[in-house]
């Protein structure tokens, strides 16, 4: 007993909830301390009724229950039957639909949107949650109670959603050992030893996380695929978690390895030009879909990294990708062919490449196939410029891979919010039909009016009781979700949201964790990779600084191929005079990018090889220009530490302490990026450090020699 008030007195004063450990992500439903808004709440959902007997029925109410006893702790009264009175959730299959004159607008959101309205009936005021589809009515309903757990009024609504895109998918990079490529956040959640014979509640639970930010499906595994989960055995497994995930409203993807019809299927030969390997994936697509009947479609990365592909067989992607379309065609699932590709005869410029394979075949592919283009043209990095694939295939459905996992951004240790790197692409204008062609319009399809629509993130959850490793972690998965629903939110909204579900709705706290959300991303960029500079991270685990790193197997897989330092500048030169990059551009960013004087810093170095003593838009010279982000970028994670001690008072302790600790992480390694890269170009600038920033205690050959071992996610 001595010991539990020992504890106590250690709460700070401002905070009077339990010790959280983040598992319950954006869910919380802590308890409404407002009155006025108590009572507001309470008039609303005196009475709830939420017809139908189906597995996604149950869920709302289980919802419904769990999120307002929770806000309002008091017992909600779920009614039999409706008596014009409280809340409604209701389909389109229901008569008070029409009765209550809302047929058609129903009608006009398709099978996902739904519509959340309050009217008056005989003096009764009544809030309406409505579909065509009960998936829409359990979007509306997570909806319904964001606003309430935002603190915002409910008494007078009228919202009407559908989603952007059609397909919003998680790309799990989980291989069948539990193992996670890139994963920071423990193992994979998926237990393929005890899978069929033992569901975890945590499988429900993180269908409902997904189907409560819009996300309608999963690929189970990773895209350097394994041929095994193609067969009986695993798509049984495969099966059995696609029945948890149906009545959330959520399709499971596999991987297709391409080599599957030599490796499981005795054949020897998997050319998709061969009758036999036809056959063969027909039948494999026909027992999956037995099994799973609204299976989504294969994942696919082909002559990749080793990966086996069509042009072992001298093929092209568009074969490949036919081949598997048509096995997928009577069912109406999709191939998601990705356009990571790159040679193995090393190029002059790894960034051309997936664009010289890909536009060529504009229109060679079937109906169901969607090329998955990562938002730049080399691989995730902390700032890159848009993949110019994207505009350039008017006639083939292209959907946008981004990278929830932060490979690049510091893993699970540090904070970096990713919304504003979404935003960066999305609402970048590729000019490909003239100004106002955002990437976004070409993802929704309304650009090219591609039917089928798609975006990926790849996921960053892991068996960490968290999920994500990072508690901040959980706002880029929740970021991806909202943002594939509706590109037009803003990244500071999304922060908002995501800081009042997950903390609190008090200004006090809401106001400096999105401070710190939304200069996150710029803060990283800084001590990592400024001016354009990338691909700079330490070999295998990409955790830490390398920008030394060189040789290898290949010249694309180290850091000086893409910096070119010299005593005469820095930067890879991707304009006319060098690779010719820019000309994957439209204009005008063609003539743009191919600017020294006119590029955006942001990607100058990217584009450039810029000499050290060139005057940058500040005034100072490239070599003053790179060392001031480095140094701010750095300084800039102990702002990040200030503001979120502000937040002290009110957020629990053990919250506190993981992202305190984390952030105390963060600084350091910031630091050893900024000294390790400082030193490191100095020897190629031969100029000082200007006064105002203290010189590095260590030596470079300190820094070179740091070796991490057994680093996650590899």
């Amino acid at each position: 007993m001595k010991r539990i008030v020992f504890l106590l007195l250690f709460v700070p004063l401002f905070f009077s909830g339990k010790a959280e450990d983040g598992y319950d992500l954006w869910l919380r439903y802590s308890k409404v301390n407002n009155a006025e808004l108590f009572d507001e709440y309470h008039e609303v959902c005196s009475s709830v009724f939420v017809p139908g007997s189906s597995e996604t029925s149950k869920i709302i109410r289980d919802e419904l229950e769990k999120g307002l006893s929770g806000m309002l702790d008091v017992d909600i009264n779920f009614a039999g039957n409706w008596d014009d009175k409280g809340l409604l959730v209701v389909t389109s299959e229901s008569p008070l639909i029409e009765e209550y004159g809302l047929s058609d607008e129903v009608k006009k959101l398709g099978n996902e949107g739904y519509l959340i309205k309050s009217i008056n009936e005989g003096g009764n005021a009544i809030t309406i949650i409505a579909s065509e589809d009960e998936i829409g009515s359990l979007y509306g309903t997570f909806h319904f109670l964001r606003l309430m757990q935002k603190r915002s009024g409910i008494s007078n609504i009228d919202i009407a959603e559908t989603p952007r895109t059609e397909h919003r998918i998680l790309n799990h990079w989980d291989n069948l050992d539990r193992t996670v490529e890139r994963g920071y956040a423990g193992f994979s959640i998926w237990d393929w030893h005890k899978l069929p014979r033992y569901i975890y509640q945590r499988y429900y639970d993180y269908a409902r996380a997904n189907a409560s930010i819009g996300i309608n499906g999963t690929v189970l595994t990773n895209v350097n695929a394994n041929a095994l989960v193609l067969t009986d055995e695993y798509i049984e497994k495969a099966a059995a978690l696609a029945d948890v995930f149906r009545p959330y409203g959520i399709q499971v993807y596999l991987t297709a390895r391409f080599s599957a019809p030599i490796e499981i299927g005795g054949l020897e030969t998997a050319d998709p030009l061969d009758e036999d390997v036809r056959a063969f994936w027909k039948e494999i697509t026909n027992n999956i879909y037995k099994e799973i009947p609204d299976f989504g479609g294969f994942l696919v990365k082909a002559d990749s990294e080793g990966q086996p592909g069509p042009h072992n067989y001298n093929r092209t992607h568009a074969e490949g990708a036919n081949m598997l379309a048509e096995a997928l065609e009577p069912h109406g699932g999709i191939v998601m062919w990705r356009a990571f590709v790159y040679s193995h005869e090393v190029p002059v410029d790894r960034a051309l490449q997936a664009y010289n394979e890909f536009v060529p075949l504009d229109g060679e592919f079937k109906d169901n196939v969607l090329i998955q283009v990562k938002n730049g043209p080399i691989d995730f990095q902390p700032r890159e410029p848009y993949h110019p694939l994207f505009g350039a295939m008017p006639n083939t459905p292209l959907m946008m891979e981004f990278q929830i996992t932060q490979e690049y951004l510091g893993h699970a240790t540090h904070l970096t919010y990713l919304a504003p790197l979404y935003k960066e692409v999305l609402d970048t204008d590729t000019y490909a039909k003239g100004e106002g062609s955002y990437v976004s319009k070409v993802l929704d399809g309304s650009l090219h009016g591609y039917e089928t629509t798609a975006i990926a993130g790849v996921s960053n959850i892991g068996t960490d009781r968290n999920w994500t490793g990072h508690l901040f972690g959980q706002a880029n998965w929740y970021a991806f979700g909202r943002l594939a629903w509706d590109y037009d939110y803003t990244s500071e909204e999304i922060a908002e949201e995501w800081t009042k579900l997950t903390f609190s709705s008090n200004i006090d706290v809401v106001e400096p964790i999105v401070d710190m959300m939304m200069e996150s991303r710029e803060i990283g960029v800084s001590y990592r990779t400024p001016l354009g500079l990338h691909h700079l991270m330490a070999e295998s685990h990409h955790y830490g600084p390398g920008p030394w790193v060189g040789g290898g197997r290949r010249p694309d897989w180290t850091s000086v191929y893409y910096h070119n330092a010299s005593e005469e500048g820095v930067g890879f030169d991707r304009s006319l005079t060098g690779s010719k990059a820019v000309n994957q551009y439209p204009e005008p960013l063609r003539s743009k990018y191919n600017s020294l004087e006119e590029c955006p810093e942001k990607f100058l170095l990217w584009f450039h090889h810029v000499p050290w003593d060139y005057k940058m838009d500040s005034g100072r010279t490239l070599w003053d220009e790179m060392v001031y982000k480095y140094y701010t970028g750095a300084d800039s994670v102990l702002w990040m530490q200030d503001k979120w001690e502000q937040v002290e008072p009110y957020v629990d302790d053990q919250r506190y302490r993981h992202v305190s600790q984390l952030l105390e992480m963060q600084y350091e390694d910031a630091v050893w990026w900024r000294n390790s890269s400082v030193l490191y170009f100095q020897q190629f600038s031969k100029m000082p450090l200007p006064e105002k920033f203290e010189k590095p205690d260590k030596d470079l050959e300190y820094y070179k020699n740091i070796k991490l071992k057994f680093v996650p996610g590899i």
